[in-house]
């Protein structure tokens, strides 16, 4: 790894840059969310195929993100941040003077190839310009981001389009990223080891038939149903790939993606936690929009406003508890927050038609709150565990998991609340859906029990 004099002093510029470049990838998921009716009429396409510009975003996004591990080490840190940053303002230009779907369908697949690598990357290089010591108030950092962004994104478009065309979302992120870039040029140094490591086509098309099966699959599986033959045959051909895929990391020298980092407790309890957490997280947050607007009557922008405090509250917790994990550790407040969300999770479960807007908020806030006291420390404490040659494949490897945990979970948890609002109604199947998020806490909240913080480290944040 790079000697410690070749880690800029100056951290927090290169920092600001990271984040920003994440900020814009995070966003890229969720801007064009409240845009697409006006594509849809635009552009004359039907809802089936204006979903494709975020699911096909999500897909390519989550095929990058396995192979990151491999980039990092094959190329320098500068290049691999432009050439992201490139790809995003690229395809923004190109969604800008786009006027028919399948370039704009271009435009999203180019942004999301450039979003699949700026997160990695970020969490790769803040894990080796900073000590084990410092990591989590910098983790906090990230985890505010991750939380926010996407709760802002729907917002900031909504009032966009409503005063300008949906083209106007991808000047804002165009000149963002100009903005970045230029700052970037300044601030980003190399920081990351180049291994050259040779390109294995076969683990990249296994990885991109494995990541990408599952997750079309399981993004189908809630529209279509788990049974229906296209689901089957994707999500059978994803596992069967990533079986192979799995097998060849292990026998090559030097893995694509080293699933070695697996090997280690702590590292792969953390990793199961937080995508079970992560799960239920992005689930619930398709799960209650579509309670309070198809069976409460209330608008999108009442759902919209639900979401946003308890979004700014896991923010500021993130940051708090990134700062208390550097002084701390991870295991009592992972341990609070399992509890807090296998509370709100029965809160959940006892909606009715009466259930007003402002329950709603301070339970999803309180949920929030819970989420922050896990992810951000687990992410950490996991992390922390690898030498620097694995993180590059441990925050590849974590990222992967979770993207993929998330779709299962969101296809899963609509097919419960479909399945139990068919014979007893919408407010019976939401209650169950909650029901069982409130089991798989208690589930999670057993497995945190079994974690341990690195006694030497917190001895010497101590001294």
């Amino acid at each position: 790894m790079k000697h410690q004099n070749e880690i800029p002093q100056h951290k927090l510029p290169m920092v600001i840059a990271l984040i920003l470049g994440a900020i814009i990838a995070i966003l890229n998921t969720s801007l064009l969310l409240t845009a697409i009716p006006h594509i849809m009429k635009e552009l004359s396409i039907s809802e089936s195929t204006a979903q494709w510009l975020t699911t096909g975003f999500m897909l390519v996004n989550g095929v990058m993100i396995p192979i990151m591990a491999f980039l990092i080490e094959k190329f320098t840190t500068r290049h691999l941040f432009f050439a992201a940053m490139s790809f995003v303002a690229i395809g923004s230009v190109i969604a800008i003077v786009a006027h028919s779907f399948p370039l704009l369908m271009l435009a999203r697949v180019i942004q999301a190839m450039g979003a699949g690598i700026l997160m990695p990357l970020m969490q790769t290089v803040l894990m080796i310009i900073y000590p084990k010591h410092k990591r989590g108030q910098v983790m906090g950092a990230v985890g505010m981001v991750i939380s926010f962004a996407p709760a802002v994104g729907p917002t900031i478009s909504g009032i966009i389009v409503d005063f300008f065309s949906w083209k106007a979302i991808f000047w804002v992120i165009l000149i963002v990223a100009i903005v970045d870039l230029a700052f970037a040029f300044f601030t980003i140094r190399d920081v990351t080891q180049q291994a050259n490591p040779k390109v294995d086509i076969l683990s990249m098309i296994l990885s991109t038939l494995g990541f990408g099966g599952i997750l079309y699959g399981a993004s189908m599986a809630g529209s279509l149903g788990w049974t229906n033959s296209v689901v089957l045959g994707t999500l059978i051909v994803g596992l069967l790939s990533l079986v192979f895929f799995s097998k060849r990391q292990f026998s090559m020298e030097h893995a694509m993606l080293d699933l070695r980092v697996f090997k280690n407790t702590k590292f792969t309890l953390s990793v199961v936690i937080t995508t079970i957490m992560f799960g239920t997280l992005i689930a619930s947050e398709v799960l209650l929009p579509m309670f309070m607007q198809n069976t409460l009557g209330m608008t999108a922008l009442q759902s919209g406003l639900m979401i946003f405090p308890g979004a700014a509250i896991m923010g500021v917790i993130s940051l708090i508890s990134g700062r208390l994990f550097d002084m701390i550790g991870a295991r009592l407040m992972s341990l609070i927050g399992l509890v807090v969300v296998a509370i709100s999770s029965l809160f959940f479960a006892r909606l009715t038609m009466e259930t007003s807007f402002m329950y709603l908020t301070i339970v999803f806030a309180f949920r929030m709150a819970g989420l922050a006291l896990i992810t951000t420390p687990l992410s950490t404490l996991g992390l922390n565990q690898l030498e620097y040659a694995l993180i590059p494949h441990g925050t590849a490897a974590m990222n992967t998991v979770r993207q993929v945990g998330a779709s299962i979970s969101t296809a899963v948890f609509v097919s419960i609340l479909m399945g139990a609002s068919i014979s007893n109604g919408s407010i019976f199947g939401i209650n169950v859906t909650f029901g069982v998020m409130a089991a798989v806490s208690v589930i999670s909240l057993i497995m945190g029990l079994f974690i341990r913080d690195d006694k030497r480290e917190l001895e010497t944040r101590e001294v």
